[in-house]
């Protein structure tokens, strides 16, 4: 297994992708193992030059253009259709401010040979970052704790690879036989969210899903509560930043919800809109008590 596929989207943050790429080219370099590795980047729409600084620092880079609405999930879609036509053995999904630690293929083949072993199979290996200020977990695999009310916690990584539900794709490795058997990210997700529906549709298909061994990474988790800046919003606002990608991303989550959870999609369109008509109250009653 030497034939791997990165795929990342971007979008105005030139010296944060430069900054991802980079640390992965170290990851790549100290591995020891003759990777043949091609990378896929959608850049969907940038104006500050980060296509070109791309292709200045990594000429062999595969750079896509998107017309500016492909957000997250669009973008990754995108990249993921060019590089599958390539046959690679596997995918590696980056976020374009994640920086990937050295030992990164370690615990990747590492977790590799744990799965064959175990599953007779490959699989998705999620792999956990923690914030670089706090040195805390930002993002990784979870599993259900509640699943009438769509409850979940993220795991702590162990010294060995363990299986999880769910998992961020941040840095997240997908194994060919999983993309034979599920495809890519699905077609309804904006922005968010498809990396939760992917890892889902894996172990609804008996895929394993497992957490890396160790911290793998660093990413910051800048998704800051947004509710404080929600519930002062005039009522238009408030309902454009409930349907914006990079706002509350209804869309996606809706889908999300209408899937996995159809049982409690119509209180989750309900909800949706009951904070937007009555904010404080909802922030009061519902928010702050699910943050506790």
């Amino acid at each position: 297994m030497n034939k791997l596929a990165v795929l990342l989207t971007c979008f105005n943050r030139k010296d944060k992708t430069i900054a991802s790429l980079t640390a992965l080219r170290s990851a790549f370099e100290g591995s020891g193992k003759d990777w043949q590795t091609s990378i896929y980047l959608t850049d969907d729409g940038s104006t500050d030059g980060t296509s070109e600084a791309v292709k200045e620092h990594f000429p062999e880079a595969n750079i896509l253009k998107g017309n500016g609405s492909l957000y997250w999930a669009g973008g990754m879609r995108n990249s993921w259709k060019e590089a599958v036509k390539g046959d690679y053995d596997a995918y590696l999904l980056l976020n374009d401010d994640t920086n990937v630690y050295p030992h990164l293929f370690d615990a990747v083949m590492e977790t590799h040979q744990f799965c064959e072993e175990k599953y007779g199979m490959g699989g998705i290996y999620v792999g956990t970052t923690v914030d670089a200020h706090t040195k805390k977990a930002s993002y990784g695999g979870a599993v259900f704790t509640n699943r009438f009310l769509a409850k979940m916690k993220r795991l702590e990584p162990q010294d060995k690879p363990i299986p999880c539900e769910l998992g961020n794709a941040n840095i997240l490795w997908v194994s060919k036989n999983v993309v034979d058997k599920i495809g890519m990210l699905s077609e309804g997700y904006v922005h968010g969210m498809a990396d939760y529906d992917y890892t889902m549709e894996a172990t609804k298909k008996n895929l394993p899903v497992l957490i890396m061994p160790g911290t793998v990474g660093e990413c910051i988790n800048d998704h800051n509560d947004k509710y404080l800046i929600f519930i002062e919003l005039p009522f238009e606002k408030r309902l454009k930043m409930l349907k914006s990608p990079i706002g509350f991303d209804f869309v996606s989550h809706s889908h999300f919800m209408k899937k996995h959870f159809p049982f409690r999609y119509p209180l989750f369109i309900l909800i949706g809109y009951f904070k937007v008509f009555f904010p404080k109250l909802y922030y009061n009653l519902l928010y702050k008590k699910r943050k506790n």
